[in-house]
């Protein structure tokens, strides 16, 4: 037995599914415009590239622009590319024929969007944020989030030459203060929204208490284990009747403690989901 059998046997054993996914995940579904300038990503941002030569859109949202006007024309495009960019590979159909109607709930730090194309809104936790939303620098007295869609929609047709005017650039409605990604970092708003997150978490473990729980993480890498990774072994240690998948062509790793309650498998996320849903419909491909 290959280890997409194994895995095909595991979740047909369980019963329940908790899936953690990284930012390898969306990598694996052809996403690489995060961290590369791929071609996929110099498609939509050669002008940007040409000038810094910053590597994919999260080092684009740390770049020091020459202005702010540059540099919320860039957002704006960042923007319109995670929301308009369909995956490039069916990753996240192949995983959503391996889970089937078994009950499962998805956590994911990636903020872009893509689990809740593919399942319903109350199966998905994003407890990182999302890109979809924006907030205000000051949280004293905002606490509020804004669709970042609509934003888009109103301010693209305003940038010229690769700049927003000043004039334009989205503020706060309570205070007046800048708006940004709602998205970890020093300024984060833990609002309504995100403690609903954990909340969705906790509901589903609560309605599964006792029974067999999968733990299937996938592309979590080594720059924030402490959101999904530990969790998961933790919770696989306490729970005897559990087990945990880890999925990462780099970094399939666990914990000595539940070494014989894991199954690692150092291949390609999109590759391994693949034949694991063919082999749930037996031979036929999604």
């Amino acid at each position: 037995m290959n280890k997409s059998e194994q895995l095909v046997e595991l979740v047909d054993d369980a019963d329940a599914i908790l899936v953690g996914g990284g930012s390898g995940l969306s990598n694996a579904a052809g996403m690489d415009f995060w961290y590369e300038a791929s071609p996929l990503f110099l498609k939509h941002m050669k002008y940007f590239y040409d000038k810094y030569h910053f590597q994919g859109l999260f080092n684009g949202f740390y770049n020091r622009f020459d202005s702010e006007e540059e540099r919320w024309a860039f957002i704006l495009l960042a923007w319109e590319m995670i929301f308009d960019t369909p995956a490039q590979k069916p990753t996240y159909r192949y995983l959503r024929t391996l889970v089937g109607s078994k009950p499962a709930h998805f956590i994911t730090t990636n903020q872009d969007g893509l689990f809740q194309q593919y399942f319903p809104e109350e199966q998905v936790s994003e407890i990182q944020g999302s890109h979809y939303f924006a907030q205000s620098r000051d949280t004293s007295d905002d606490k509020k989030l804004y669709p970042t869609p609509k934003i888009v929609a109103d301010l693209l047709p305003k940038i010229k030459d690769h700049r927003l005017p000043k004039e334009f650039f989205p503020t706060s409605d309570v205070n007046g203060s800048e708006l940004v990604v709602w998205a970890r970092s020093p300024e984060f708003l833990e609002d309504k929204r995100y403690n609903d997150e954990y909340q969705k978490i906790n509901r589903f473990l609560g309605k599964h208490q006792g029974e067999k729980i999968l733990f299937l993480e996938m592309g979590v890498g080594r720059m924030t284990p402490m959101f999904i990774q530990e969790p998961f072994w933790e919770m696989t240690h306490y729970l005897p009747d559990s087990f945990y998948v880890n999925i990462n062509p780099k970094d399939a790793l666990t914990a000595p403690e539940i070494e014989d309650r894991s199954l690692l498998i150092n291949e390609d996320i999109n590759e391994v989901l693949k034949e694991a849903a063919s082999i749930v419909q037996g031979g036929q491909h999604d």
